[in-house]
């Protein structure tokens, strides 16, 4: 794959509800991993996410795409004549027969509509070049520990979200993680990881300007609720997530959220070797992959923990349809 170019708000941004203004959009700032460590977490705490160039080095991250791809070939996803690491979508096929796992193609995280590419995608999540090295590349593992301070506590749970994005598909609706985690306390870090390179207008992840600040007043607001009304704890958790959109989101529309929010979408490219930490309550979403040369968006979610603290144990397993988180 080509490196990534410049991001550039000019080009076309569209969502689950429309093409972003101009006024909606600004640019996620990046980090790199040799900057001081103190500087780092402060970043981290002040904009809830730490846009990391390069941490993973790139040729891994390509092996894993082109695994990915491997694996799904016989479901003729790819277009005749291309490799497999290059993720071309054959724009001659149904694009709906070819949904993504996780971006809201079915409800309540229930199997989405498609025969083997959905069993394969699924199938990948299992795969020892995944779940063993990919999720647990030791780039990555190291950077967390030294950065959180959990050091021999930490502990990367086994649940993922491999998800693939075809172009012109649904996108990923407004969320935070903690609406998946609430079975443990909010002190988890999630790590995107783009496999492979992403154009600004492919599908990647965007974030919410101080999005963690209105994820954690939205969390606040909803049980002060509950408890007037007398629930207890465990009742509040049924109860928010009763009353979240189908899948757990926030909205299925970003440029109306941001809109009622008064609040800017931030924005970028990303390169193989690019991770983004994000806290709990961090709200993003992501863009319809509009990507010119139809380049498939494939990404991960990866979710650590400090093994010494209460966490949400039903993260422990292998992702599969209908687990119940």
């Amino acid at each position: 794959m080509p490196h990534a170019t410049t991001p550039t708000t000019s080009v076309p941004l569209y969502v689950n509800d429309g093409l972003l203004g101009p006024g909606q959009v600004d640019t996620l700032q990046a980090s790199y991993a040799h900057e001081a460590l103190d500087e780092l977490r402060q970043r981290l705490e002040r904009d809830g996410y730490l846009f990391l160039k390069g941490l993973l080095p790139r040729d891994d991250v390509l092996k894993a795409r082109g695994a990915y791809f491997a694996l799904l070939e016989p479901s003729g996803v790819l277009a005749p004549g291309t490799l497999p690491v290059d993720g071309v979508f054959d724009c001659n096929k149904d694009r709906l027969d070819f949904p993504g796992i996780g971006a809201g193609s079915a409800d309540a995280n229930g199997r989405p509509r498609g025969g083997l590419f959905v069993d394969l995608a699924l199938k990948a999540h299992a795969e020892p070049w995944y779940k063993d090295e990919f999720c647990k590349h030791p780039a990555l593992m190291d950077f967390i520990a030294k950065f959180t301070g959990w050091g021999d506590s930490t502990l990367g749970l086994t649940r993922s979200l491999l998800r693939n994005n075809t172009p012109h598909n649904k996108a990923i609706g407004v969320h935070y993680d903690q609406i998946f985690l609430r079975h443990g306390e909010d002190t988890s870090l999630t790590a995107w990881v783009p496999m492979g390179d992403v154009a600004l207008d492919g599908g990647g992840l965007i974030y919410l300007e101080d999005g963690h600040t209105l994820g954690r007043e939205i969390e606040k607001e909803f049980y002060d609720r509950a408890k007037q009304t007398g629930l207890t704890e465990e009742e509040a958790k049924d109860a928010f997530n009763q009353n979240m959109m189908s899948g757990g989101l926030l909205a299925d529309g970003p440029k109306e959220f941001a809109e009622a929010h008064a609040r800017r979408w931030l924005v970028t490219d990303y390169a193989a070797g690019d991770v983004v930490l994000h806290l709990p309550y961090t709200i993003h979403a992501s863009t319809i992959n509009k990507d010119p040369k139809n380049v498939i968006r494939l990404g991960t979610d990866l979710r650590f923990v400090d093994a010494s603290k209460n966490y949400d144990k039903r993260w422990t397993n292998i992702y599969t349809f209908g687990d119940g988180v």
